[in-house]
């Protein structure tokens, strides 16, 4: 069942801990900050929040803040300009509930919430399938592993979590994935002071407003010297992924001649489905359609981004969404200037697809074309790309064969948690 509000589009993500147990290398920048490979790890996560859709990132520092406000005037220069990225400093430390209180006037009345000194490589917006139908104060994204040890860990029963402990013991089981789906109203019940962990989701929990939802993708907690030290080779190459483009008219929605306007979409049997398939595996998603309209004036380029935007908010309303849009307004036998031209974007020429491949870490070998049009499948051979001919029917079940289970090399590593000793137990997170 689709809830009935649109996924939220604000971000927020907890970076104010001290990460004492990294020792000498947090004592002038926060954690997050921390280098991982070629970039601070924080890059990861805000590249993330652009991927899923969420165009206003709120970062919640504390220690060092003024590193973190020198990293977002850093970063503002390459976001993309419908992104917002900002930052709140609390003056004192709070915890993770008294950091989210401080925040409060900054908060939208549901946003995601995000560990920053963790990486859970899922599909955050599947997260949206567990409001429906009570609408509770928290959803959590859950991972199972066989030592519970350094996390939170959650009680499942159903899609409701039953019970929640900061911390647990050297038995498998779910463990807090720091991701989070939350409404405001959690605000009257964080304290000023505290953890939300330890003080605020036992208690959520015992008043039946918490969900959770189980993925068992890729999961990093920099916390610790040993899984930093794992970050700096795994994250990296994390970052490449295999993809899925998609045309667009005919393939994922209704072909109504020159399909622009909001009320005319209509998604075609399965597709919701297929892109939401492809976003839990892990793929990238992508767009890639001609625009001919613009040139010949049926409508304006305007209108082919509203109605992109329509697409994508109905996608991310059912947990899915599209990585990346591309689309080309122009047409040799146009009358509108300047799109009167031919152009090496429009299909069948590459344009379109080799511009995304440079833009995004594309495993090329490993991804896919799929198209109505036998220009779709020139367009993706001309690039190197495989390419499969969509002729109708449910494109979910269509595009299944095409991309298998176990795409993703490594998909539920997890890092070695330390031996479960006496010092272990006694550890504390910052």
């Amino acid at each position: 069942m689709r809830p009935a509000f649109d996924a939220p589009e604000q971000a927020v993500i907890l970076i104010g801990g001290r990460g004492t147990r990294l020792g000498a290398l947090t004592k002038d920048i926060p954690k997050p900050l921390l280098n991982v490979g070629d970039r601070p790890f924080l890059d990861y996560m805000v590249e993330n929040c652009v991927r899923f859709g969420f165009r206003r990132i709120l970062l919640l520092a504390g220690y060092r803040g003024e590193t973190v406000q020198r990293y977002v005037a850093e970063i503002k220069g390459r976001m993309r300009a419908d992104v917002v990225i900002s930052v709140v400093i609390e003056p004192e430390p709070r915890g993770t509930a008294g950091a989210l209180r401080f925040a409060a006037d900054h908060l939208e009345e549901r946003f995601f919430l995000l560990n920053g000194d963790s990486f859970f490589d899922t599909n955050w917006l599947d997260l949206m399938l567990a409001v429906a139908p009570m609408d509770p104060v928290a959803v959590m994204a859950l991972r199972r592993v066989a030592d519970t040890s350094r996390y939170g860990v959650a009680t499942l029963q159903g899609n409701q979590v039953v019970g929640f402990s900061e911390r647990g013991d050297c038995a498998a089981g779910l463990i807090n994935g720091g991701i989070y789906l939350l409404h405001r109203r959690i605000l009257s019940s964080l304290p000023e002071e505290g953890s939300l962990e330890r003080e605020v989701l036992p208690g959520l929990c015992a008043q039946g407003e918490v969900r959770g939802r189980i993925h068992q993708g890729f999961f990093l907690d920099i916390g610790i010297p040993e899984a930093l030290a794992l970050a700096q080779l795994e994250m990296p190459k994390r970052r490449y992924r295999s993809a899925v483009f998609f045309d667009r008219d005919g393939t994922l929605n209704v072909d109504a001649g020159y399909t622009h306007r909001t009320g005319d979409l209509e998604f075609l049997p399965g597709a919701v489905a297929a892109v939401k398939r492809i976003n839990d595996l892990g793929r990238f998603v992508f767009l890639v359609t001609n625009q001919a309209g613009v040139a010949k004036g049926h409508f304006r380029e305007a209108d082919v981004l509203t109605f992109h935007a329509e697409f994508q908010r109905q996608l991310r309303s059912a947990g899915a969404h599209l990585d990346d849009i591309r689309y080309c307004p122009y047409h040799p036998d146009g009358t509108v200037a300047p799109y009167n031209r031919s152009s090496g974007c429009r299909k069948p020429a590459p344009g379109m697809f080799l511009d995304l491949m440079s833009a995004w870490p594309v495993d090329a070998e490993e991804s896919i074309v799929i198209g109505d049009k036998q220009s779709d499948i020139d367009a993706a051979q001309a690039c190197g790309l495989r390419a499969e001919l969509f002729t109708g029917g449910n494109l979910d079940e269509f595009i299944a064969p095409f991309l298998g289970e176990g795409h993703l090399k490594g998909q539920t590593f997890e890092v070695p948690s330390l031996a479960c000793s006496a010092i272990n137990k006694k550890i504390t997170r910052d």
